[in-house]
């Protein structure tokens, strides 16, 4: 499991370390590390020695420890030079290190010959707001080459805590982070800027919290939460799930989301509504029911909403799916019909999936604001509506009400963004709620799930929906594999 923690957090835990370390100790554990991770990206594409080096050097600790890590890297036979951002302001410590082993400090960027590797040392973690006008400049210079971006922490100028950007910001091709992940890391559109990550150990474990502000599942995680069926399970213990899908307009939703929810290992899927004949001609094995969801009979769980559009029979199907006593899942057409004080009203869990726009829709703000600050959207949703959700997107958000860590879905890829594909994602998430997964451990699943199907099935090709839903069972081998 990775683990974030916000900056009041981290700073915290720094200082207590520091309290019982020598002066200076932690800095050079982070110089250390940053500079092990500079070699072998230079290695990478060449050697350490001889290899040209530019440092992008701001105030304080993120300085500080580039200028150390230059030093190392000086000592080593680098050509190292710095440019600093704020000459007056300069870890001393750090400048002095980088100067006594042969390193450089430039003037002006003007007139920069090739480098082979650049370091963003600017703001880090204790940056705000973007950056500042000369500092964007000196970063343009910097990079206007091929030379690989290795950012310090975090990529200058974006928010640690949010993932958001707030104006200009440093594209790293890779980044290293000491102690712990921040949250800017694993979300867009701070992440996408992070590049390749890599975690510095220096010892700052035994002084964080046990709850941290962010968490994403890793392959074990997933392994161990999945439904396996044992030597005593039938198709009701594995789950039944109930799908109230499609419509005349739309009975491909009906389709794909029983799919989804097959594929997703439900012991069987129950379908409600007017796309029967289209489920049934493509799964057979699905159970169908032209009437109310209330009457297809016994369910674990419910989906309800993708392809239902907005006529009084969809409505009523979503009010007769919230009206159960089972867990439910709605999406789509689902999150527009629904009615929030019944939600609400729930003693039986709710999970809610929206996209960005239809976040923005439940919460009353335009689309972009959404975008631009998912952590506190999803957060806000789901105290809102007192649900799970699954706040979709380039990275997929899972938040429940309470103080439980936001899970953040690290297999997500842009093939994703083609039509059905989040249907497919609802039946299989409300396929792990029928088997017995809890809210938030379902919708981590089958986001994580529906991310490798894709990966899989794409290959770096245009996907399908479908091809994502035949995907799911090759993406649950490579799990426990």
């Amino acid at each position: 499991m990775r683990h974030a923690y916000s900056v009041e957090t981290v700073r915290a835990a720094e200082q207590a370390l520091m309290a019982r370390l020598p002066e200076g100790a932690l800095m050079q554990r982070a110089a250390a590390g940053l500079a092990v991770a500079c070699g072998d990206l230079l290695r990478r594409n060449g050697r350490v020695y001889g290899s040209r080096v530019l440092l992008l050097v701001g105030s304080g600790d993120n300085g500080g420890d580039t200028l150390y890590a230059g030093a190392r890297l000086a000592r080593r036979g680098a050509g190292v030079r710095a440019l600093l951002t704020s000459p007056d302001k300069v870890h001393p410590g750090g400048l002095a290190a980088l100067l006594g082993a042969g390193g450089q400090v430039l003037d002006t960027p003007d007139g920069l010959s090739p480098v082979d590797l650049v370091v963003d040392g600017i703001t880090g973690i204790g940056g705000r707001g973007g950056l500042r006008p000369d500092a964007e400049a000196l970063v343009r210079a910097a990079t206007t080459g091929h030379a690989p971006v290795l950012a310090v922490d975090l990529p200058s100028g974006v928010e640690a805590d949010t993932g958001q950007v707030l104006g200009a910001a440093v594209r790293a091709d890779a980044t290293v982070t000491f102690g712990t992940y921040k949250p800017g890391l694993l979300i867009d559109p701070a992440a996408t800027r992070a590049g390749a990550l890599r975690l510095v150990d220096i010892g700052l474990g035994p002084e964080l919290p046990g709850r941290p502000d962010l968490e994403a599942l890793q392959y074990a995680d997933v392994a161990a939460l999945l439904p396996v069926p044992g030597a005593e399970s039938d198709k009701y213990r594995r789950g039944v799930v109930g799908v109230a899908a499609g419509s005349e307009r739309y009975p491909g939703a009906a389709v794909l989301a029983v799919a989804g929810a097959l594929r997703g290992g439900a012991g069987a899927v129950r379908y409600a509504g007017p796309g029967a004949a289209a489920v049934i001609a493509r799964y057979p094995e699905a159970l169908v029911h032209s009437g109310p969801p209330s009457k297809a009979g016994r369910v674990q769980a419910w989906v309800v909403g993708p392809g239902l559009g907005d006529s009084p029979a969809a409505a009523g199907a979503v009010s007769d799916v919230l009206a159960s006593d089972v867990p439910v899942l709605v999406d789509a057409d689902g999150l527009r019909l629904m009615d929030a004080g019944a939600v609400r009203a729930r003693t039986a869990p709710t999970v809610l999936t929206p996209h960005a726009g239809e976040a923005a829709a439940l919460l009353g703000v335009p689309r972009e604001d959404v975008e631009a600050g998912r952590l506190a959207a999803v957060r806000e949703l789901a105290a809102r509506y007192g649900a799970t959700v699954l706040l979709k997107g380039s990275t997929t958000l899972v938040a429940e009400a309470g103080d439980a860590p936001v899970r953040v879905n690290p297999t997500g890829t842009s093939w994703l963004a083609t039509a059905g594909s989040g249907d497919v994602l609802s039946g299989l998430t409300g396929s792990l709620l029928a088997a017995g997964l809890a809210p938030r451990d379902a919708a981590s699943v089958g986001a994580y799930l529906h991310g490798l199907a894709a990966r899989r099935a794409s290959d770096g090709a245009p996907v399908a929906a479908q091809d994502v839903a035949d995907a799911v069972p090759a993406a649950w081998r490579d799990v426990r594999a």
